[in-house]
């Protein structure tokens, strides 16, 4: 059996479906080849979405016509907006999810696409033409060509266009559990072999790294009223900028939300944990693998935090009708009987029934310095990456890699332009930039503290930023980009209003007064009062009735819209500033066969590290790490600049 297709997609994680959705959505012929069918999109870690500046990225993900902020909604038991307490450019929205939920309406997405198909099997080799040659001496093989498709361990050969390998933690992945230790790219699941092995021959550099996950418990089991409650928002929000569609069995007015609960560990937890250390295949040598930092294991807390007496446990439920909870920040690779022991003594888990033990897994990784800003790999053409593959950690932050990686490849096989966001477009444009222009070497996770824009990169304004680029491509739906519209078309009705219009002391004062504000002696315009500290636009809406009577004419994401952006006025113009000027040296080409080396003004480091990356502009070649102010002034000099 022959099959061809534009771009084939290796593996149905987080990245694969977006890359397989976004592609597909765009006119390719898409197949998407999974070992487990019925582990598609599968939440391997928490079952959540979201977070701190993951949020933003799923709403950028939705705005570009991407389905993870669909499905997110779809299946989510619970939703909160974090950082409200802070400045709305560190708002980032975040959802508990029914972890089945998730797989089956991901599923459904995906099968409802007349453009994807589906095989079920590994993929051990890529198929490059013209075929690889060999070194001398054997010295392998020299790299270069363009992928042709792929040959699965059924021996089927299917040809393509382009492949994007989105392998997540399978490429030779290796369980650990204490002592134990065996072959897998998910607890149950087989690893990925003959990948890495041949990029690696084909001149890859390849590397390892490390992630876990805690144990699952029998929710039955606890006792929550030894607990904190964590309840979602009153009145929740969610991801995707589109409607939610009528009849849908959501938490958006049609479904109570579950609550999640807090307990901490203590003294005595830390002592059981320390017990089992002398198993721990972290301390013994036997992970090799780098982990995330700012995900460590619970032995990893109680090592480096020792002064701490208690660490933060999220007691998470899995969803709507299973008892099974995941016990998030109890992340470990200890032996069982360890993990059980000091399970039981963490306040409400004294009578704990465990599902499976937590487990650490190492998986190869490419460092992601091999890649074009599109993902693309600079040794073989039309050939992509996305997701755990270049070093990232998270769902979402593999998700829009995939996304990025579907859309360039229809684009390079349809010989269009490709597209790129930039750092003050896009958290997925500085997190593609960071991978591929600084590279990593542990695993990648995105933080609000890495966006230097992150007042313009906020999760309100996604779908301002991103759907009209995106309709242009032909991605994003026309729904999307009306409401695009009529979203900047109310924000500025809005706006015109608050700077036009006048409030009376009467109708104020009240209110100014009960936050400690200075009352009016006159008739103000409402702009000038909006500005003060602790007022929004929903205290005008109750302290005047001609206000409330105005508002009623516009979507609740318009008013807060128009708030922002009046608010932020002063911040968001001095960044929009920061970014023209710097936009200057992303005008700047760089030229891909430039020989660094003939500059010797250049620091030696600057010269091995621009030859590494080969920058596409000036911007991109400032950003690498090695790369000074004076040399970046040289090359600007040599270029006549």
């Amino acid at each position: 059996m022959n099959l061809s297709y534009d771009i084939v997609v290796v593996g149905a994680g987080h990245a694969g479906c977006e890359a397989a959705a976004s592609a597909a959505n765009m006119g390719s012929k898409v197949l998407l080849i999974t070992m487990d069918m019925t582990k598609i999109a599968q939440m391997s870690c928490n079952p959540a979405m979201g977070g701190i500046a993951k949020g933003q990225i799923v709403r950028e993900i939705d705005a570009l016509g991407g389905y993870s902020g669909i499905v997110s909604d779809r299946s989510a038991i619970q939703f909160r907006m974090l950082n409200r307490s802070k400045g709305p450019a560190m708002w980032s929205p975040r959802s508990q999810n029914d972890r089945a939920l998730f797989t089956t309406e991901w599923r459904k997405m995906l099968e409802q696409s007349p453009n994807v198909d589906f095989w079920q099997d590994m993929v051990k080799e890529i198929i490059v033409s013209p075929p690889p040659q060999p070194l001398p001496q054997g010295g392998g093989t020299k790299g270069g060509g363009v992928v042709t498709g792929v040959i699965t361990g059924m021996g089927m050969k299917i040809s393509a266009k382009a492949v994007i390998l989105t392998n997540g933690t399978f490429l030779n992945g290796i369980i650990h559990i204490g002592e134990k230790q065996f072959g897998g790219g998910r607890v149950g699941e087989k690893s990925s072999t003959g990948i890495t092995e041949q990029l690696v021959s084909l001149g890859f550099q390849s590397g390892r790294m490390k992630t876990g996950t805690p144990p699952r418990v029998d929710g039955r089991s606890l006792d929550y009223s030894k607990m904190e409650v964590q309840s979602g928002d009153e009145n929740p929000n969610k991801f995707s900028f589109l409607p939610t569609v009528e009849g849908e069995e959501t938490i958006y007015g049609r479904r109570e939300q579950m609550p999640c609960h807090i307990t901490y560990t203590n003294s005595e937890v830390h002592d059981i944990l320390k017990t089992g250390f002398d198993k721990s295949p972290m301390y013994s040598g036997r992970i090799q693998g780098i982990g995330p930092r700012y995900c460590p294991s619970i032995e990893d807390k109680v090592t480096r935090f020792a002064e701490r007496e208690r660490h933060q446990i999220f007691v998470e439920p899995e969803g709507w009708d299973t008892v099974e909870i995941y016990v998030n920040g109890f992340s470990t690779s200890l032996p069982e009987d360890v993990q059980m022991k000091a399970l039981k003594k963490i306040p409400g888990f004294e009578n704990v029934k465990m599902f499976r033990p937590g487990y650490a897994i190492e998986y190869d990784y490419f460092p992601p310095t091999q890649l074009h800003l599109t993902l693309e790999t600079k040794q073989i053409q039309n050939l992509y990456f996305a997701g755990q593959i270049n070093g990232t950690t998270g769902y979402e932050e593999a998700a829009c890699q995939g996304l990025m990686a579907g859309i360039n490849a229809h684009l390079k096989i349809k010989e269009r332009e490709p597209f790129v966001l930039t750092r003050s477009e896009a958290y997925i444009g500085v997190l593609i930039d960071d991978l591929v222009t600084k590279g990593t070497d542990e695993p990648y996770r995105m933080f609000t503290s890495r966006a230097e824009y992150r007042v313009l990169l906020r999760q309100d304004n996604a779908d301002v930023r991103l759907t009209p680029k995106s309709f242009e491509l032909g991605l994003a739906s026309k729904e999307r980009y009306e409401r695009v519209k009529e979203k900047n078309l109310q924000a500025e009705q809005i706006m015109k209003f608050f700077r036009e219009e006048s409030i009376s002391p009467e109708e104020i004062n009240p209110f100014l007064e009960s936050i400690g504000s200075s009352p009016l002696s006159q008739k103000v315009k409402m702009f000038g009062v909006l500005l003060r500290p602790g007022v929004s636009v929903n205290d005008f809406i109750r302290c005047s009735s001609a206000v409330k009577t105005f508002a009623e004419n516009f979507y609740p994401e318009c008013l807060e819209q128009a708030e922002i952006l009046m608010k932020y006025e002063g911040y968001i113009s001095k960044e929009y500033e920061m970014a023209e000027k710097l936009q200057r040296l992303e005008e700047i080409k760089l030229h891909d066969d430039f020989d660094y080396h003939r500059l010797t003004s250049l620091s030696t480091e600057a010269r091995e590290k621009l030859s590494r990356v080969r920058p596409n502009t000036i911007g991109q070649a400032s950003r690498i790490s090695g790369v000074s102010p004076s040399d970046v002034s040289i090359l600007l000099v040599y270029l006549g600049r």
